[in-house]
């Protein structure tokens, strides 16, 4: 399970929450920075200036930042995700507005599920945001519907035992991951019912490349108490229309030679 802290060190959260931005989605200045954060300007240009100090990031002649040698990754990869980001954040928008309840972005690292975009909802009772969120991906909806996508070497690869030899009493059954995984490529969508989060549910589905594979997942969260099997249809309903006019902009926006 995953819940906040008691106590909310709510300037290290803000701190974490750019240096995820810097990762998953390249340059920015203070003024994006503030927005994001909900914070004064100066409150952003501190945090952003002790990110420099540790090498989470570094600050370019044109005064944005960007990622440091601590959370650099290969361009390629970081463009992509900046770009299916920026794409998808306006779909996942008109989802929660379809839906009533949160959505979220996400793509796979490693044995983990990270949360590259998040909008929430505006009812009272909600799941609040989850961008930077790192969960286990055989546990959370999105991380099923892509490591169902894998290929079966791949997937072995991951959950090989020498890779949890630390941490063996998390790792999964993988005849039974196999199984549930199975039944997820079959129906096209994946339920997480409070694992990663007591008292969430959330329902998942692959958002594909132009050569069908999962390149992303999207998800709708929600309190347990509001999910039901009924929901089901209208859910993965809205989902698959949503996925389908990111991968359509994703095209347009990125054709094939």
């Amino acid at each position: 399970m995953k819940n906040p802290p008691n106590y909310l060190v709510r300037s290290v959260d803000h701190a974490l929450q750019l240096a995820v931005m810097l990762q998953v989605e390249g340059p920015f200045g203070v003024g994006e920075a503030a927005r994001r954060l909900g914070v004064a300007p100066s409150t952003a240009h501190r945090l952003l200036a002790m990110l420099v100090y540790r090498d989470f990031a570094v600050r370019r002649e044109d005064h944005q930042y960007a990622a440091g040698p601590v959370l650099s990754l290969g361009g390629r990869s970081q463009s992509h995700t900046a770009l299916l980001r920026a794409v998808a954040m306006p779909h996942l928008a008109a989802l929660v507005e379809r839906v009533q309840e949160s959505a979220n972005l996400q793509i796979l690292s490693g044995d983990h599920v990270r949360f590259i975009g998040s909008v929430e909802c505006t009812q009272a009772l909600r799941v609040g945001n989850r961008e930077g969120m790192v969960f286990p991906a055989h546990l959370a909806s999105g991380g099923k519907v892509l490591l169902a996508d894998l290929p079966q070497e791949r997937l072995d690869g991951l959950y090989d035992e020498d890779k949890w030899a630390d941490r063996l009493d998390q790792r999964p059954n993988l005849t039974a991951l196999r199984r549930e995984l199975r039944n997820v490529r079959e129906r096209g969508f994946a339920i997480n019912a409070g694992k990663t989060e007591s008292g969430v549910t959330a329902v998942g589905r692959a958002v594909r490349g132009p050569d069908g594979g999962a390149q992303a997942a999207l998800s709708v969260s929600m309190p347990t108490s509001r999910f039901s099997r009924n929901r089901l249809p209208e859910l993965v309903g809205a989902l698959s229309v949503t996925a389908r006019d990111i991968e359509h902009e994703m095209r347009a926006s990125h054709p094939t030679p």
